[in-house]
């Protein structure tokens, strides 16, 4: 989960993420657009090979990002967060704004896990991190590790 719009480096970021979901052969789940975040991860997935679900928010896939090979479209605006977390083993929240703090929310709320890559939330989630729910990486190479570590009282099976 991330921004419409991003720094340059945040973006790279989010590809080479997108990339290494892909390599692993898992699934990236995204908004869909073709913005910020959302179209770097899911260029980066493609690229590599990977599946990418696209939970848009429109009833048409006219801002979709061309990299997402299954778009699903919800016609629910910032209501299809529920869909995006619901829909996720593992959140990893990119910088973002209000959208992204609100999938945040949504994930803890839900019970899974979320990572931060790169996005500063520290004193709005200190519960969260307490409890396990919330962890950080500032890598993309420290989200695959936490991935793979498993781990925390948020983890679902």
């Amino acid at each position: 989960m991330g921004g419409g719009a991003a720094a340059p480096s945040a973006l790279e970021k989010a590809r080479e993420l997108g990339a290494r979901i892909a390599r692993e052969g898992w699934v990236l789940l995204n908004g869909g657009r073709n913005a910020g975040i959302m179209a770097a991860s899911a260029r980066g997935a493609r690229e590599a090979g990977g599946l990418v679900i696209g939970i848009l928010p429109d009833d048409h896939a006219k801002q979709a990002s061309p990299h997402v090979t299954i778009p699903i479209l919800t016609g629910m605006g910032s209501a299809r967060n529920w869909i995006n977390v619901l829909s996720c083993h593992v959140v990893v929240a990119c910088p973002g704004g209000p959208g992204t703090i609100s999938e945040i929310a949504l994930a803890l709320k839900a019970g899974r896990r979320v990572i931060l890559m790169d996005m500063d939330t520290r004193g709005i989630f200190e519960r969260y991190e307490a409890a396990g729910m919330l962890e950080r990486a500032d890598t993309p190479d420290g989200v695959i590790a936490a991935i793979k570590a498993g781990g925390g009282a948020g983890r679902k099976s």
